[in-house]
């Protein structure tokens, strides 16, 4: 029997999220990948962008929102996440991203994740890490390995790699899982299941940079996918996956009920156009 197709339904493919602004990350960015592995995420969802809100900081990674067709706000360093928590509650209605790096992130806004994961608000947090700061020329980054030598560092980074991953299971969040911009795939199922949790996802990315700290190899040698019988509900076991420190897990590490109280319901459709018609002169 040959389907029939609604005319008035819309199928969006990944292409239809893209904007007319072309990325300008450097080639070989791991951010393209992960720039892809949303668009497949959103289309599979059938997420319309007038649903969809992503917010971002300062950074290389930070400039996604620009060329995903959303709602898009670019934010100051580092507050990325206190400005989606703000639109989460403000609109219960739209999909909402946290986009940026490792140093938005983990350094100047790191103030900011543990009440994020303890809060557990509904929004997805990508975090796309490169273990330095790409922007600003190549110095030492919160997850720069111990010892390594940069321009901030001449004589090898004397402080141990922040544990991102253990950090958010012991803080509360309740989706917890890690990806790699080479295997666009899973990463793309990744922030698809993050996106269907109802509670704070937080999805940490191993996103090289070729310009400054070139980790494709490096990571390729220590990844590994977490095994089919590990149980994403045992926390402990979670956790002993975070805090390796020889080997790079990736997958799924952890997915408990989500904590946060429910959205108010019954609220009224909000119009944007009589909204924006308040400030027109």
């Amino acid at each position: 029997m040959t389907a029939i197709l609604d005319p008035n339904v819309i199928v969006r493919k990944p292409a239809d999220y893209k904007t007319d602004i072309k990325p300008i990350w450097c080639p070989g960015c791991g951010d393209y990948a992960v720039l892809a592995a949303i668009q497949q995420s959103l289309a599979a969802l059938q997420i319309d962008p007038k649903d969809l809100a992503i917010a971002s900081g300062i950074g290389c990674s930070s400039r996604l929102p620009v060329f995903l067709r959303s709602y898009g706000l670019h934010t100051v360093h580092g507050r990325a996440l206190p400005a989606a928590q703000g639109i989460k509650l403000a609109r219960p209605d739209l999909t909402v991203l946290a986009v940026g790096g490792d140093g938005d992130f983990f350094s100047i806004g790191a103030g900011h994740l543990p009440h994020a994961f303890r809060r557990d608000i509904n929004i997805t947090c990508i975090v796309m890490d490169n273990e330095i700061y790409g922007l600003t020329k190549g110095q030492t980054s919160p997850t720069t390995p111990y010892g390594h030598i940069t321009k901030s560092t001449p004589m090898g980074n004397q402080a141990q790699p922040m544990r991102p991953l253990g950090l958010a299971i012991s803080s509360g969040a309740s989706f917890v899982a890690r990806g790699f911009s080479s295997n666009p795939k899973q990463l793309a199922e990744l922030i698809r299941k993050g996106m269907e949790h109802q509670g704070f996802s937080f999805i940490h990315v191993l996103s090289p940079c070729v310009s400054y700290f070139d980790t494709y190899q490096i990571f390729k040698d220590q990844v590994y996918q977490i095994p089919d019988d590990h149980n994403p509900q045992d926390r402990v076991a979670a956790m002993r996956y975070a805090l390796e420190t020889e080997r790079m897990p990736l997958g799924l590490f952890y997915q408990g009920q989500p904590t946060s109280m429910p959205m108010p319901s019954g609220a009224k459709p909000f119009d944007t156009q009589a909204h924006l018609e308040r400030y027109l002169a």
